[in-house]
């Protein structure tokens, strides 16, 4: 298990292709995504976990009194796809204080364990970015309008909740990202403002496409730098569709791509491409998590709908898992590993915690 996880940080490139009835109606999905194991480490070798195909990145971490130990991660599996909907029973915690020679298991039922509502500590917004040039306008404004109703009514959850929010941006030749709809958990207000997009808004009939990338990473950055504070944890995603190049030439593509590899490792970046305009290579460096690519605009609602799985998939493979500790001594940290088994798949993350002011009962 300790050598796998050395050789964790070699990225994998998985390519799906999502059939609509003949080679040339394909649609396209590339995924490249790859994290480590943030604040956690690999697991002691006297454990004799073996080797394991997911990984539990450990993104933050804090005791309560009198003595719940709490550890929030993402789970993914080995090609950084993320895994989502796991229960507490398929977790089993080891802990090593500082009189064993090894991990002793502890029970997760005498425990206490359980997955915990993450939204207590952990924000999650989106980013949709629309290229409005002249070319959408003109040919696919309402197919667009109805991939991104569809896109929106995935993500956001059907009860508001103020943990997940999204923004909706456009873009066309101008030098600026336009803002059709500011961060908002109202899943209604974001329809609406789709369903109030004309032919006429756009101005420019040119294409800013690498001003909008890094435009868009900008916000992105800001909005987790803002939602990690106060001791909470936040992720964003930007969505960016196009069905064309960069025309406007205000910016380099090296600046764009630049941006999105130089970004926080929670922003995730997703991209659409629609037409035979697009460069595939391109809008797959940009979308660098996912990246999906329709033919035509019949297929924009189903592409929209690949690009929403992925989004909404990631942001449920973040977890919050909280125990009741039986440590209680304070004098030193105490070692902490986590394994996971589904039934078909596993992995393991280690860390440390103080036990310091530790009694019996947990909340």
């Amino acid at each position: 298990m300790k050598n796998f996880l050395k050789t964790f940080s070699v990225f994998f490139v998985l390519s799906l292709l999502v059939s609509c009835g003949n080679a040339d109606d394909d649609v396209s999905l590339d995924l490249n995504l790859g994290d480590g194991l943030g604040k956690g480490e690999p697991v002691d070798d006297c454990l004799g976990l073996e080797e394991g195909e997911l990984v539990l990145s450990i993104q933050e971490q804090y005791t309560t009194l009198p003595g719940k130990v709490s550890v929030f991660f993402r789970v993914s599996d080995t090609s950084g796809n993320p895994v989502p909907g796991l229960t507490a029973n398929q977790f089993t915690i080891y802990e090593q204080g500082r009189n064993d020679d090894c991990f002793k298991t502890i029970s997760t039922s005498e425990s206490s364990a359980r997955i915990s509502p993450n939204s207590q500590i952990f924000s999650n917004n989106t980013l949709l970015v629309l290229d409005l040039s002249n070319s959408v306008l003109s040919s696919s404004l309402q197919e667009l309008k109805l991939a991104s109703t569809s896109f929106i009514d995935a993500v956001m959850p059907s009860t508001t909740q103020e943990s997940v929010k999204m923004a909706i941006y456009w873009f066309d030749g101008e030098d600026e990202l336009h803002l059709l709809n500011a961060l908002t958990p109202s899943k209604d207000e974001l329809i609406a403002s789709i369903d109030g997009i004309t032919d006429d808004i756009s101005n420019d009939p040119s294409t800013d496409l690498y001003g909008a990338v890094i435009k868009s990473t900008d916000i992105a950055s800001d909005l987790v730098k803002t939602s990690t504070a106060g001791g909470k944890i936040g992720a964003a995603s930007v969505v960016l569709f196009t069905d064309g190049t960069d025309q406007a030439s205000r910016y380099t593509e090296n600046a764009a791509l630049k941006k999105v590899n130089e970004a926080n490792a929670n922003i995730s970046f997703f991209s659409i491409g629609l037409g035979g305009e697009i460069d595939t290579e391109v809008l797959t460096d940009i979308g660098k998590t996912a990246s999906v690519f329709a033919q035509n605009k019949d297929e924009l609602e189903r592409t929209f709908r690949d690009i929403s799985e992925k989004v909404s998939e990631r942001a449920n493979s973040y977890y919050l898992f909280e125990y009741c500790s039986p440590k209680r001594d304070g004098s030193g940290d105490n070692n902490l590993a986590i394994e996971l088994n589904t039934g078909a798949r596993k992995g393991a993350v280690q860390t440390k915690f103080s036990a310091n002011g530790f009694t019996g009962g947990c909340e």
